[in-house]
């Protein structure tokens, strides 16, 4: 497959609120008395305003969980990755650093048969331009394409000389977006600078309802320049589940057709409107079902998401 999008420039037209768009969406507007817009059944869509294509908002993560040996049995990843699938799923984040998370997706995939309908995104984690190139056509064999979707700088390593490498990767056809990723919040004003300045279509980021620094800089300045937002650690490494291990959802929770914690988390990610995909990771079938609930119906507006910031911190 060798497909390139034209990149364009950056429109300010979208800014802060990038449309949500689904399959097909029922009559009326927003529920003024919900504080969510109305629900609809198909996986809800994000506009990456770099090409202006749109990518589901729900993705998954494979870091540690498609870390997977040779000789070792993958039927766990392969259900969830034909389970995101066929749910509407298509974003799919990996990295060299993952051990065999790369070659887990890419054999995976191709016997599903999907690999070509994948929006595939993995960095590279390397010095030097040589090398950054090298792991780049690494990745690409591994995950049977000849065309990344999306290549990032993983955790700013060797920032000036990888962002430079994925700039003429994507110049010649071998990615079609460029991006940066960091899990620390300590790195989040480096991601806004670069969001302001640098050449990218992506940037990805550490957010969850614990976890809200992205809020103050970030997440506006990605709106205001035009930059797509993936989310990793959605879910702090899974730390919030043990917060509310035994406590229930609150009643009002139905309203945005939430019936578990994860999904409970995952909206209110969604919620912030400069969001564009959350990366949520699972081995689970069963969670990965539950995961791509969180991308349809409604969507919590920023009355909502105060309400759930503040029965979290009152558990």
């Amino acid at each position: 497959m060798k497909c390139v999008a034209a990149l364009g420039s950056r429109s300010t037209a979208a800014r802060w609120r990038y449309p949500v768009r689904a399959a097909a969406s029922p009559a009326g507007g927003e529920d003024a008395g919900s504080g969510a817009v109305a629900p609809d059944t198909e996986l809800h869509t994000r506009v990456i305003p770099g090409s202006g294509e749109h990518i589901p908002v729900i993705g998954l993560g494979t870091y540690r969980t498609f870390d997977v040996r040779p000789g070792q049995s993958v039927d766990d990843q392969r259900e969830v990755l034909r389970r995101f699938h066929a749910g509407g799923g298509r974003v799919v984040d990996t990295s060299p650093m993952y051990g065999e998370a790369e070659r887990v997706v890419g054999l995976v995939a191709d016997d599903l048969g999907i690999t070509d309908s994948l929006f595939l995104a993995t960095k590279i984690w390397t010095r030097g331009g040589a090398a950054g190139r090298e792991q780049a056509q690494e990745s690409a064999r591994l995950l049977g394409r000849a065309t990344i979707d999306l290549m990032q700088v993983h955790n700013l390593v060797d920032l000036r000389t990888q962002l430079a490498t994925l700039t003429e990767l994507r110049r010649d056809g071998h990615c079609r977006h460029v991006g940066v990723t960091h899990y620390l919040s300590s790195r989040h004003d480096d991601l806004a600078a670069l969001v302001t300045s640098a050449p990218i279509d992506f940037v990805q980021v550490n957010y969850s309802l614990l976890e809200r620094n992205a809020e103050h800089r970030l997440l506006p300045a990605a709106a205001d320049h035009g930059v797509a937002v993936l989310v990793n650690q959605p879910f702090e490494t899974s730390s919030l589940f043990g917060w509310v291990r035994d406590a229930a959802l609150p009643d009002w929770a139905a309203e945005l057709g939430i019936r578990s914690w994860a999904q409970y988390f995952l909206k209110f990610v969604l919620g912030h409107p400069a969001v564009t995909c959350v990366l949520p990771a699972t081995r689970v079938p069963v969670h990965m079902d539950e995961n791509l609930e969180a991308g349809r119906g409604p969507v919590p507006d920023e009355a909502m998401r105060r309400r759930m910031v503040e029965y979290f911190h009152e558990l």
